[in-house]
């Protein structure tokens, strides 16, 4: 590995985007639009575009193809783009991923397979050949709680050997096992929360970014919590992770996305819609987020 010293490709907030849909569940290319702009007016550090936020289970995949190039085009150089690539075929996962490298995407996002349920061997030979497919730097998302299947710390580290993996998505919220690949990894694999509630505790402990639902309605205070962990200003942690405590939780009152999609378009920022088997969310927990969103003062 080289001996230079290396700079994270992101620090800080990350959105992981909805996307953006009418009452019958057509995409609003319009409002994907304005949201990237409202994004970056508020500080976000980068975009995840057609993740599990961004309801990738049920987008095809010419939509999901378009969704990438546009957000790229869109941006244009303003925050690193980074495209949803998983699947849980390998050759639909190397087709997105080669499709994101030409779009000109920053790092394509690849979810560990659901459903397969994989071997830790084939877990390596999943990702190695997504890897080997296209220049395009590979982040693993690893999200035990949507696939069933967790990557070990072992294949992990056994993949960040590997130079086009540039680093892992830890949405699996348990501290324990990210300081333990923090504490082994090397300085070229980055490591990015994926987990709300334990971010800036992550962040403080050597991650470098989080990959975040709530920043989706609370951009600017996501952004300033994650920078004051980043730079280990535990006070201010304290009281911005304080301030959006209520929020990460109402925000997975129900399966993700409804809440939050329900929350953007609470805010102005959408209109409301989501496709079959994603239904609109029940009246008593509208009620749940709303008082979480007041609590963070976003509402």
């Amino acid at each position: 590995m080289s001996n230079e010293v290396y700079t994270p490709v992101i620090k800080g907030s990350i959105p992981a985007l909805v996307t953006p849909m009418d009452n019958a569940g057509n995409i609003d290319y319009e409002a994907y639009k304005k949201l990237i702009d409202w994004h970056i007016e508020q500080g976000s550090d980068g975009l995840v575009v057609v993740g599990t936020s961004g309801e990738s289970p049920t987008i095809d995949f010419d939509e999901h193809e378009k969704l990438i190039a546009l957000a790229v085009e869109y941006v244009d150089g303003r925050v690193p783009v980074i495209a949803g690539t998983g699947a849980n075929a390998t050759k639909e996962a190397v087709r997105l991923h080669k499709h994101a490298a030409k779009a000109g995407a920053t790092a394509g996002l690849s979810v560990v397979p659901y459903y397969n349920k994989p071997t830790q061997a084939g877990l390596y030979e999943h990702f190695k050949t997504i890897a080997e497919s296209s220049d395009l730097p590979v982040i693993l998302y690893n999200v035990p709680g949507r696939t069933v299947v967790s990557l070990t710390n072992e294949t992990i580290l056994k993949l960040a050997e590997l130079p086009n993996v540039l680093g892992i998505k830890d949405a699996t919220g348990d501290l324990a096992k990210g300081a333990e690949l923090l504490a082994y990894k090397s300085d070229e694999f980055e490591v990015y929360s994926g987990d709300d509630p334990t971010a800036a505790a992550l962040i403080l402990l050597g991650a470098t970014a989080n990959i975040s639902v709530t920043a989706n309605v609370a951009p600017a205070l996501m952004h300033a919590l994650c920078m004051a962990a980043y730079e280990g200003d535990v006070a201010t942690v304290r009281t911005l992770n304080a301030r959006l405590c209520d929020l990460n939780k109402a925000l997975f009152v129900e399966a993700n996305p409804i809440p939050v999609k329900w929350a953007v378009a609470e805010l102005g920022l959408t209109q409301l819609g989501y496709r079959l088997p994603l239904v609109g969310m029940r009246e008593e927990n509208k009620n749940v987020v709303r008082a979480a969103m007041r609590v963070a003062g976003i509402l």
